[in-house]
């Protein structure tokens, strides 16, 4: 069951998703990989922050995650702004330069994976929470990372494949501008949930 709900989690649309399939069809499944080998960085991070929520080891305050959304907000705006911007005839997918360090970033810097995590996990594994240990928290990483790669991997070999890519490569620059509108609008998004989280608390 963990390791279906880190599946779970990782093939949820958002951002990456995003980044990711324009990245992997207009330049190949290798950037691709590189770019989900980035992400996986902030799986494990957030993932090991969620099962000590829920085992019971640690609990995070909300202050942290209000940070990490202006902070992740500015970052997908900034990208949006880069893409709706880009020049060319095919337009240069988000990430295109640096691929590996463009998902590190995306997998640190998304404000919503530690509490869809701990909802992901918790959803999936409710009937073994309360007998948990922290003795037991390798192992159920150990099955949420074979998650991760099992969907990475379908994700990446799904972005890869040549109808996508045609399609990507006709119609780049229209896709990727539009790409760059949601990724704004998901900025716009996460400024605006940070920012009314921290006025009620003020």
């Amino acid at each position: 069951m963990t390791a279906l709900a880190g599946a779970l989690y990782v093939l949820m649309p958002g951002p990456a998703f995003l980044a990711l399939f324009s990245l992997a069809a207009a330049q190949g499944r290798g950037a691709g990989v590189r770019f989900v080998s980035g992400h996986l960085v902030g799986d494990l991070f957030w993932g090991t922050l969620a099962f000590a929520a829920i085992i019971g080891v640690n609990q995070l305050g909300p202050t942290l995650f209000d940070l990490l959304g202006i902070a992740c907000g500015l970052y997908l705006c900034w990208l949006g702004v880069k893409a709706l911007t880009s020049k060319g005839s095919t337009g240069a997918p988000i990430g295109a330069g640096r691929p590996l360090i463009t998902g590190i970033l995306f997998g640190l810097t998304n404000p919503k994976a530690y509490p869809v995590s701990v909802a992901m996990y918790t959803a999936l594994t409710a009937s073994y929470a309360t007998s948990l240990a922290w003795s037991d928290a390798p192992i159920l990483m150990a099955a949420a990372f074979i998650g991760f790669i099992a969907a990475d991997i379908i994700l990446v070999w799904a972005a890869g494949l040549a109808p996508v890519r045609r399609v990507f490569m006709r119609h780049g620059t229209i896709i990727t501008r539009l790409v760059g509108v949601m990724f704004i609008a998901f900025g716009a998004k996460s400024l605006w949930d940070a920012g009314r989280a921290m006025h009620s608390r003020a």
